[in-house]
């Protein structure tokens, strides 16, 4: 039996493995096998091991923290390490206004994501030539290997991609417990304005302690990697990995060819291109007879932050606690803007005060105390747009082996982030908070890391565009199955959703 190569192990690059060996298929991933440093995996372990069944003090906590608050400037770390991610210039000629990383990392991007789980729904993707079946028929496949915390609510009619019956809950902090008790006590008006708010969905494993270190990097490691599916694939006699950096690719008659940087090759029956967005285009672009130019669709956010005049208990900063977002909003389209908004609401955390005294205490004597007690309060909305009303970017090769970002702006974004804003305001609202309009913050273009659609699957694709499989126009055995080859990219969370799409292109793919 031959072999398929996958480039990639983040979650797409992993979704595709798992479809690829449950047909019984023999696979190679190639990767850039990037991984936690030595030292600091062993930091982790001692940390665990002295916490035995605790939860960490305040100063073992801040201990733990401290690695991540020394973080550069755009970029995100967990654990004290920088591995997980690129740094800009690593990828990008130029491009400083840009939010958006790559990552050769071992699980890519989700070493650091926020958990974020959501399928697509049905009206934001009714125009794909995907039929919903087939990815909510992955989607069931990937909710069998990625736990997924959440509940049945307000939400899962919305979302019948995803079986909320068979998740397992998180139970919320109090401020979030609150908040939802006040959106199902207002469940009428809010659905008149079109919003709905429930639990969020988050694939963190159902022993999770609650230790409220989320953000700094799980020192038990129950928030789900790629990472870790990666090493249960290893043990499969079927799977083979191997760390190298990837040039291009191209395909003969017989099958597909991997270009590696040291100037090897590696050949396979099908090739499924999971590197991510930056990576994958950098490689399509380094390819005989690819493009010279790509435009990454972005999904635009801002952050709406709240206060919440209440002050359930326990307080919000007392563990056991979680971190990642505790609620989702789900907002239907407006007349002018048919496609549905998503916010991501984030209780308590250690950076609010850090970010209220960088912001407004500095130059205040004893401003410690009382922004302490105002964070105790602060609730965040992070709010994201559909694709069709973002900004975009704009890539070209830049003549080293990097690409050269352009950001494409989009007239609609702006008025239609207000008027989301406005339309979330009065439903937060109802749900308890006090929206804080006027301190609402937009972020840099591909910060939301909700990017794709620079290689958009259509029945019958043209040149820039790929068919159902994910297949580049020309192509025969080259399968590209990350964002790239979203139509769009809806307002709600990416990774589940393109997990899906990669599982059902591996599934469907030719053997």
């Amino acid at each position: 039996m031959g072999q398929d190569i996958i480039i990639g192990s983040g979650p797409a690059g992993i979704a595709a493995a798992l479809a690829r060996v449950a047909l019984g298929r023999n696979v190679l991933i190639l990767d850039g096998g990037q991984d936690l440093e030595p030292e600091l995996e062993a930091r982790r372990a001692e940390f665990t091991e002295e916490l035995g069944d605790d939860l960490p003090s305040q100063q073992q906590a801040e201990a733990w923290q401290t690695p991540q608050y020394q973080t550069p400037p755009g970029q995100a770390r967990r654990y004290g390490s920088d591995f997980a991610m690129e740094p800009a210039d690593a990828t990008l000629s130029g491009g400083d206004d840009i939010g958006l990383r790559g990552s050769r990392a071992k699980g890519g991007l989700s070493n650091l994501w926020g958990s974020a789980m959501l399928p697509w729904r049905p009206e934001d993707i009714a125009g794909w030539p995907v039929p919903y079946a087939d990815l909510t028929q992955s989607w069931r496949a990937i909710q069998d290997v990625v736990p997924v915390s959440g509940r049945v609510d307000a939400l899962a009619n919305l979302f019948p991609g995803m079986d909320m019956a068979s998740a397992h809950p998180l139970v919320p902090g109090s401020q979030i417990d609150h908040l939802l008790g006040r959106a199902a006590g207002n469940a009428e008006k809010l659905a008149a304005l079109g919003v709905h708010i429930g639990q969020s969905r988050v694939a963190v494993g159902k022993d999770c302690r609650r230790a409220g270190q989320c953000l700094h990097g799980c020192p038990w490691n129950q928030i789900w990697s790629a990472r870790h599916t990666l090493a249960q694939l290893r043990l499969n006699p079927q799977v083979q990995y191997e760390s190298a950096v990837v040039q291009a690719v191209s395909e003969t008659g017989q099958g597909a060819v991997v270009h590696l940087a040291d100037g090897s090759t590696r050949q396979g029956d099908r090739l499924f291109l999971a590197a991510g967005v930056l990576e994958s285009a950098r490689i399509l672009m380094h390819s005989q007879g690819g493009p010279d130019q790509m435009t990454l669709r972005d999904s635009s956010f801002c952050f709406l932050p709240t206060l919440q005049p209440a002050f359930p208990r326990p307080a919000p900063d007392r563990p056991p606690l979680h971190t990642l977002p505790q609620a989702f909003v789900e907002m239907d389209g407006l007349a002018s803007a048919p496609m549905s908004v998503h916010a991501q609401i984030y209780g308590w955390n250690e950076f609010y005060i850090r970010d209220l005294m960088e912001n407004y205490g500095r130059k205040l004597p004893f401003a410690r105390w009382p922004l302490g007690q105002m964070a105790k309060h602060l609730i965040v909305a992070q709010m994201f747009l559909h694709s069709d009303l973002s900004h975009g970017i704009d890539l070209r090769p830049a003549g080293d082996g990097r690409l050269t970002p352009t950001i494409v702006r989009n007239a609609k974004t702006k008025p239609t982030m207000a008027a989301a804003t406005a339309r979330m305001a009065k439903g937060l609202r109802l749900a308890g908070l006090l929206p804080l309009r006027f301190a609402a913050r937009s972020a840099p273009v591909g910060a939301s890391f909700h990017v794709g659609a620079s290689l958009p699957m259509a029945d019958n694709p043209v040149a820039g565009q790929s068919d159902t499989l994910g297949r580049p126009m020309g192509a025969q055995r080259i399968h590209v199955v990350d964002a790239s080859v979203l139509p769009a990219v809806p307002a709600t969370t990416i990774t589940f959703g393109v997990m899906g799409n990669a599982h059902r292109i591996a599934t469907k793919a030719e053997l």
